[in-house]
């Protein structure tokens, strides 16, 4: 049985791509043209797992992903980190003086804004999805449109690049996120780092302290993100990210943290995909 992995977007993307590099070739897609279906899929069996996108070194982090995870209980159990291409791709024939239209996802045609401008007499249209704009092209035969998306969009659907790697930014990565209803599917000895939630006493120094606990037990935070406590007016929750060298260490963290919040969460634990 062929592993049914969700992702955001359709074939050619790169939620595509990371799925395949991450679980390899013999895999099933659950496509979904958003974020929310895309855990409705994973929740309801659908799918087994997804591949989640979470944060981007130039446009930073996608922060509803956040609440999705947390919300709906739902776990990380790996990541995958992958540089961005972006390619203006067009039906063959044409060229990018012909383009009236440029459609991409927001997030792409933010990160190409520098690109872009030097054809003001382009108007930019936003879409759900990279790799679903070149689709639409192909089987619609849309004229005078370009998609930005990766390499394997053009192949896939038949568009021809006029334009190589026009992100703004060279380095360019996505961090994206292996997501599922399980927790923990490595044995302790494999895990080196995790993803939590908390919320800090509202005490003067309450932030402060529990990240010194941190430190003094020799975790790494690689990443902090707050977001509004929507039940609770002013209340912030954490979600952080820490490495370690020894799962003990992350134990010992754990027991303290639990003890010195109002509320604590493990949303994941699992390999680091830097090392």
């Amino acid at each position: 049985m062929k592993l049914k992995i969700a992702i955001q977007g359709v074939k050619g993307s790169n939620h595509h791509q990371v799925a395949k590099d991450y679980f390899g070739e013999h895999i099933e897609l659950v496509e979904c043209m958003s974020f929310d279906e895309l855990v409705c899929q994973t929740l309801s069996g659908r799918a087994d797992k997804a591949v989640m996108a979470i944060e981007n070194s130039i446009a930073g982090s996608i922060i509803p992903n956040y609440a999705l995870i947390h919300h709906n209980n739902l776990h990380v159990i790996g990541e995958h980190f992958l540089n961005i291409h972006h390619n203006l791709m067009v039906l063959p024939g044409q060229k990018i003086e012909d383009i009236n239209e440029v459609h991409s996802h927001p997030m792409a045609l933010l990160q190409c804004k520098d690109f872009l401008k030097s054809y003001p007499h382009i108007k930019l249209v936003e879409a759900v999805d990279t790799a679903e704009t070149a689709q639409q092209i192909q089987e619609k035969q849309l004229i005078y449109i370009a998609a930005i998306a990766p390499k394997a969009a053009a192949e896939l659907y038949g568009l021809e690049i006029i334009a190589n790697e026009i992100q703004t930014i060279t380095n360019n990565s996505t961090r994206f996120l292996i997501i599922n209803k399980e927790n923990k599917e490595l044995p302790p000895e494999e895990i080196n780092k995790a993803s939590i939630r908390f919320i800090a006493d509202h005490k003067r120094g309450s932030l402060a302290a529990l990240l010194n606990v941190m430190s003094d037990c020799n975790l790494n935070l690689t990443k902090i993100q707050s977001l509004p406590v929507i039940e609770r007016p002013w209340k912030y929750a954490f979600f952080v990210d820490v490495t370690f060298d020894g799962y003990q260490d992350f134990s010992k963290a754990k027991s303290l943290l639990e003890i010195m919040t109002e509320e604590f969460k493990i949303l994941g634990e699992y390999k680091n995909a830097r090392v």
